[in-house]
C-alpha cells in the first residue's frame, strides 16, 4: 500500500531526518539511503521496521544527518575555531604600533576575531563512532516516521478492507442465486426430457415410464449438483471474515483463500450449463479478479 511518514529529531547535536515512503508489490523491497558513516546500522533499520508491521511494499527509507549550529560555528554548522598563531602576530603589531607611535592600543578581542585569517574551520572529527551510539541517534526519528507510516497504511487498510467485504457482500447474493436457480433447473430438465421422450414416441398422450424418467432426474441432477461447492463456498467466505478481524499481517493468506474460493465458483461453471447461472459465473469471477488485485497490497 502507499504510505508516507515523515520526522525530525535533535540527538546530541545532530539533526536527523527521516522519510518513509511506499508503494505497491507483491514482496518486501527496501531502497534504504543512509549517510556513509551509517552503513553499518542499516540491518537494523530494516528489523525495526518490519518489527514494526513493514512486511509488504516497494518501501524508500531515506535518512539525513546533519551537525547543528552550536558555539563556535558560523551557522551554518561548522565548527570555526581560532588561529592562535594568527592571532598573535595581529596582537603584536598593534603593540608595535602603540609603542612606535605613542598611540593607545585599542585593539578588543572582538575587532581581532574580525581580522582575516583569525578564524578557520576545525578540523574535521575523524574519530569513529560505534554503531550503537549511531542508531541511538537516527532510533527517535525512526521510530516517529514509523508510526506516520504505520498510521497511513491503516487508514488505507481500512478503505481496502470496506471496499472488498463490500464486493464479497455481492459475490454471497450471487451465490444465494445460483443456489436457487439448481431447483428449477432439475424440474426443468424433468419437463424437457418427457417432451423430448414423447416426441420420441410420436405420440403426445402417451405417458412416460414414471421410474425412467425419476432414473434420468436422478442421473441428471447427481452430474449437476453443486451443493457441496456452495457449503465449502459459504465455509471460505467465513474464514475471509476472519482473517479480515485479524490484527496480524494476513495479504498472502487473504490472497490463497481466495484463490480456493475462486475454484469453487469454476467448478460451479463446469458443472452447471445453464446459461444464466454461467452468467452469475462470469459476474463471481470478475468480482474475485477485482478483489485480488487489490489483496495484492495488503500486508
Amino acid at each position: 500500500m502507499t504510505a508516507f511518514g515523515r520526522a525530525s529529531c535533535v540527538t546530541d547535536g545532530y539533526e536527523v531526518t527521516v522519510e518513509l515512503k511506499s508503494v505497491n508489490n507483491r514482496y518486501l523491497d527496501w531502497n534504504i539511503r543512509l549517510p556513509k558513516l551509517y552503513f553499518g546500522v542499516e540491518e537494523r533499520v530494516k528489523s525495526d521496521l518490519q518489527a514494526k508491521g513493514i512486511v509488504r511494499g516497494k518501501v524508500d527509507v531515506f535518512i539525513t544527518v546533519s551537525r547543528t549550529a552550536t558555539a563556535g560555528d558560523d551557522g551554518t554548522g561548522v565548527r570555526m575555531v581560532p588561529d592562535l598563531v594568527c592571532a598573535e602576530s595581529y596582537v603584536a603589531a598593534a603593540r608595535e604600533l602603540s609603542e612606535a607611535f605613542s598611540m593607545p592600543n585599542d585593539l578588543t578581542v572582538s575587532r581581532l576575531l574580525t581580522m582575516p585569517c583569525v578564524m578557520v574551520k576545525a578540523e574535521e572529527e575523524t574519530t569513529k563512532e560505534d554503531d550503537d551510539a549511531l542508531w541511538a541517534r537516527i532510533q527517535p526519528a525512526l521510530t516517529e516516521a514509523a508510526e506516520q507510516f504505520v498510521a497511513a497504511r491503516e487508514k488505507e487498510g481500512a478503505r481496502l478492507e470496506a471496499d472488498v467485504r463490500s464486493k464479497l457482500a455481492e459475490i454471497r447474493g450471487m451465490k444465494q442465486e445460483i443456489a436457487g436457480m439448481t431447483v428449477e433447473i432439475i424440474s426443468g430438465y424433468r419437463r424437457h426430457f418427457e417432451e423430448r421422450l414423447r416426441a420420441a414416441m410420436g405420440d403426445g398422450n402417451v405417458t412416460p415410464d414414471e421410474n425412467r424418467v425419476l432414473t434420468e432426474c436422478a442421473i441428471y441432477a447427481d452430474r449437476v449438483a453443486i451443493d457441496e461447492e456452495l457449503v465449502r463456498l459459504e465455509s471460505h467466505f467465513a474464514a475471509l471474515d476472519e482473517l479480515f478481524s485479524s490484527g496480524e499481517p494476513v495479504g498472502r493468506r487473504i490472497d490463497f483463500m481466495l484463490q480456493e474460493t475462486n475454484r469453487e465458483v469454476n467448478t460451479i461453471g463446469s458443472k452447471c450449463s445453464d446459461a444464466g447461472i454461467a452468467r452469475i459465473v462470469v459476474n463471481m469471477k470478475s468480482e474475485f479478479e477485482k478483489i485480488r488485485e487489490q489483496i495484492q497490497n495488503v500486508e
